[in-house]
């Protein structure tokens, strides 16, 4: 009788193997190619498999994200063959040793204009994809602000590279909480490598398609304030913490909308930086001191 069971999920391009028995406890892994596969020699050895995209090992299940080449009908009982005759033989899972080799994570706080954020940044990438929490619910793709929100003065969380922003409650001084959130997030960090499924993220390839051929329709000033935004702008609000993102633009009444996001969304300071920054970019920029700059929070 096979040991391993096969489900699909709400992701058609992800199966799970699920095995009778625990295969890595407290821990997640995350494989995206063949090169990340140091620590576990069974995800090397599936990478071998020409429609592997990325391996999700935890707990007692290994999903597996393939490439549109085949239907997971075609290949499934195969793979879940190779990876229970793998296991029963005895190989190596996830190697422990190499694992502890690993660099350790540091963490440290950094103030931001808005009074309510502070920026916490880590030695190592986290997401891909900038997300951004407003409660629990919208959590889903997000494992480490689920877990933030168990805070009781949290209340926003926005992550994106390196860095989450945390929005707290009145009821709280950074003073007191600080080192409680540095502590959590490098324990956090040093347990786990899955921040942010991107697979849960509204960001997908298909996404990212989308927004390409959005901005390939747009007229040219929009597209040219796109990339100002994003060349200019982007970064400097990045540093600070938060990010800023094209929402539209009125050739008529010559008004830009962006959306703020993080450490932006909220800040007393933003209005003044749109009036007196970004807005005067853009009017030099485009040659047209008649444009008006409009933000909506995330």
């Amino acid at each position: 009788m096979s040991r391993i069971s096969i489900k699909n999920t709400n992701n058609p391009s992800i199966v799970k193997f699920e095995w009778n028995e625990i295969l890595t406890k407290g821990k997640n892994f995350e494989f995206k190619n063949i090169d990340e596969t140091k620590d576990s020699p069974l995800a090397k050895q599936l990478f071998y498999l020409p429609f592997v995209k990325t391996i999700y090992i935890s707990g007692n299940f290994i999903a597996i994200e393939k490439f549109s080449i085949v239907q997971w009908e075609e290949v499934q009982e195969e793979v879940a063959k190779q990876i229970e005759e793998y296991i029963t033989s005895g190989g190596v899972i996830i190697n422990e040793a190499t694992l502890a080799k690993k660099n350790p994570i540091t963490i440290y706080a950094e103030s931001t204009p808005n009074p309510a954020v502070t920026k916490f940044v880590a030695n190592k990438l986290l997401t891909k994809t900038a997300v951004e929490c407003k409660n629990i619910d919208e959590t889903k793709a997000a494992p480490l602000a689920k877990d933030l929100f168990s805070f009781p003065f949290v209340k926003e969380v926005f992550i994106d590279e390196n860095y989450v922003s945390i929005t707290k409650y009145d009821i709280a001084s950074w003073d007191e909480i600080t080192f409680e959130l540095r502590n959590f997030l490098k324990q956090y960090l040093e347990q786990t490598d899955i921040v942010v499924d991107e697979n849960l993220v509204e960001k997908t390839d298909n996404y990212k398609i989308q927004q390409e051929e959005f901005f390939e329709n747009l007229d040219v000033t929009s597209q040219q304030i796109i990339n100002i935004l994003e060349e200019y702008v982007k970064p400097a609000v990045q540093s600070d913490g938060g990010n800023i993102t094209f929402n539209s633009y009125d050739e008529q009444a010559n008004i830009v909308k962006v959306t703020l996001q993080g450490a932006c969304s909220g800040c007393p300071s933003s209005t003044f930086t749109l009036k007196n920054g970004i807005e005067n970019m853009l009017r030099q920029m485009l040659n047209n001191n008649t444009i008006v700059v409009e933000a909506m929070n995330g």
